[in-house]
């Protein structure tokens, strides 16, 4: 019989019991994780029904248990069962989220499936020493939510806020700062269609080029901005070369125009809505409660996977610096399927903040929990970064012999022996729910039968379960902007979330001036007006008058209209000297959008 007090520890995952391959039997002893040893990061490798996803969301609970908080991404949709936790066990809970398919097959009622399956989680439960208290403490502990990107059926993200400048720590680290430029690019452009050497590709270099200059000047970008800024960068030079030379204005239209249609698709306006991308608050919650935050993937396309992912690493990244070093676990990242991110050879978007992440993750605690049923289209040589292997039956010969290869190279990197004969033998073994933990930060690797899982695997999670989970906990849309009247006098002050700091470029024949401020440029937005200017010359002999007269008038433009408002202008003061405007405007001031041609 097996008590809580056994496995119930701060620290301690439990994760299991040790399994007898030859005898095929569970043994008594207790399979309890440190969790420090996380750190160090861990891969799980298994194939469809080896039980992989039950021990990743096994160590995800014991991670919540213990107020640790997660950020998973859940390319399949198995992961919201996270949140599948019923702490009465009763058949009403379980109820909505039965398949339906599987109680016909039973030759069960719905009613009647529901309750053997609440029979059978409470048994199942108590015979690893756990019940309903264990998964009231888990819901208590942290605050669990489903996010899904380019969608509304889970809470809605905002991809906005990835684009802006990243910290201090990444700018002042000449290579963190150049992969964090090349993987946001190519992720863009993936978005695009385009694959893009970033070495060769016109494309990659100019907006690499465009984000540094923005980056370093503090400087957040916005996709709105992004497309004015190809069609008129804001630097003269691409290394030596002209940016005319370089690359064509013809050729900067047309990406521009990939990049706004792109923007301006129905489709695209659910990636800028919702909360942004920020990773402090999706380990936490503005009360400071650890977050298990779920991101599923499942309902987009290879492309917009990857821009997302691309992104989340990146932020990831970032907010990682930004943190003191510690020993102990922090955080935890965990990806349910890698095939495809972290390829043997291939260089996707995904893959340096991958790999970077296995590198440094450790000094900061934050532990990266890594799974896929490919095992043998993985770079191993990344992950012979990683602490912890837990292997599952694998499907194929290949299979084997690329995870013996990856089992040798981290044995060498942590400076341990490996018997290779012996692991293919215990490999030969493994069953269901069976599984090999390879720690390096222990004597000898363990074989183990997961123990019972808290939620509820009812399969991967449909839109409409994902919104039903969500909807008790989504915000309100928040309420419409009150409507502009489209008068602004030039050079108001903005408050905008989003500043266009490309100056526009002006037909031939105009000539800018601007209305002279001691104002700080971050805090000036220039609104286009049309100024006119006479001077009137009167002469009357018959009533003996004669003279001039002055006068500056300032017509406000409508952007969404399209035209300007010659009922409505700012009527300049006689004694202003025209001349005294600015040529040039304030730096670091921003721009209003001018109306099209």
């Amino acid at each position: 019989m097996i008590s809580p007090d056994q496995y119930e520890k701060l620290g301690s995952f439990y994760l299991g019991r040790e399994y007898d391959l030859e005898a095929k039997q569970i043994q008594d002893d207790l399979v309890l994780y440190d969790s420090k040893d996380l750190v160090t990061h861990g891969v799980v490798l298994g194939m469809t029904g080896s039980g992989k996803t039950g021990l990743c969301l096994a160590l995800l609970e014991e991670a919540a248990i213990d107020g640790i908080p997660v950020i998973a991404i859940d390319p399949k949709g198995d992961i919201g069962n996270a949140l599948l936790t019923f702490p009465n066990l009763s058949p009403e809970e379980f109820r909505p989220w039965i398949n339906e398919d599987e109680a016909r097959r039973k030759n069960q009622s719905m009613d009647d499936y529901a309750a053997s399956q609440a029979a059978m989680w409470k048994k199942g439960l108590g015979e690893w020493g756990q019940d309903a208290s264990r998964i009231q403490k888990l819901r208590e502990t942290v605050d669990m939510t489903i996010y899904t990107p380019g969608s509304s059926a889970g809470l809605q993200v905002s991809i906005l806020s990835s684009l802006d400048c990243p910290p201090d720590a990444v700018i002042d680290d000449a290579e963190a700062f150049a992969d964090r430029i090349e993987s946001t690019v190519s992720s863009l452009l993936g978005l695009l269609g385009i694959e893009a050497d970033p070495v060769q590709s016109p494309e990659h270099i100019l907006l690499s080029n465009i984000a540094a200059h923005a980056w370093k000047n503090g400087q957040n970008i916005s996709l709105a901005n992004l497309v004015r800024q190809i069609q008129n960068p804001p630097i003269r030079k691409i290394g030596v070369v002209d940016v005319e030379s370089f690359m064509p204005e013809v050729k900067r239209a047309a990406l521009a125009m990939k990049l706004n249609n792109l923007i301006a698709s129905p489709g695209f306006s659910s990636w800028l809505e919702g909360e942004p991308l920020d990773i402090q608050r999706m380990y936490y919650t503005k009360e400071g409660k650890p977050r298990v935050t779920i991101f599923c993937i499942a309902h987009l396309s290879d492309t917009e996977r990857m821009f997302f992912v691309s992104l989340l690493l990146n932020q990831l990244l970032g907010w990682m610096r930004s943190q003191q070093g510690t020993t102990s676990l922090r955080a935890m990242f965990y990806m349910d399927e890698i095939f495809g991110y972290l390829p043997p050879t291939a260089m996707p978007p995904s893959k340096k903040p991958l790999m970077l992440l296995l590198k440094q993750a450790r000094a900061f605690g934050i532990g990266l929990l890594l799974a896929t049923q490919n095992p043998a289209d993985l770079d191993y040589k990344a992950l012979a970064n990683i602490g912890t292997w837990w292997l599952g039956r694998l499907q194929t010969e290949r299979d084997k012999m690329r995870v013996l290869e990856g089992l040798e190279g981290a044995a060498n990197t942590a400076g341990g022996k490996f018997d290779r004969a012996a692991m293919e033998r215990t490999l030969a073994g493994l069953g269901n729910r069976i599984f090999l933990m390879n720690n390096v930060h222990e004597d000898h690797p363990v074989s183990f039968h997961v123990r019972w899982v808290l939620a509820y695997l009812g399969g991967p999670l449909s839109r409409s379960q994902i919104k039903q989970l969500m909807d008790p906990i989504r915000p309100p849309k928040n309420e419409a902007a009150a409507e502009d009247d489209g008068f602004a006098p030039p050079g108001a002050n903005s408050s905008a979330a989003e500043r266009n700091t490309v100056r526009p470029r002006l037909p031939e024949n105009a000539t800018a001036l601007f209305q002279p401020t001691d104002e700080d440029g971050e805090r000036i937005t220039y609104v286009p007006a049309i100024l006119r200017s006479a001077v009137v010359n009167f002469d009357d002999a018959k009533r003996k008058i004669t003279g001039k007269s002055s006068i500056t008038l300032v017509n406000v433009i409508d952007i969404e209209k399209q035209k300007v408002l010659w009922d409505k202008f700012v009527d300049i003061p006689k004694d202003v000297d025209l001349s005294k405007f600015d040529s040039e405007p304030v730096a670091n001031a921003a721009f209003a959008d001018l109306p099209g041609p």
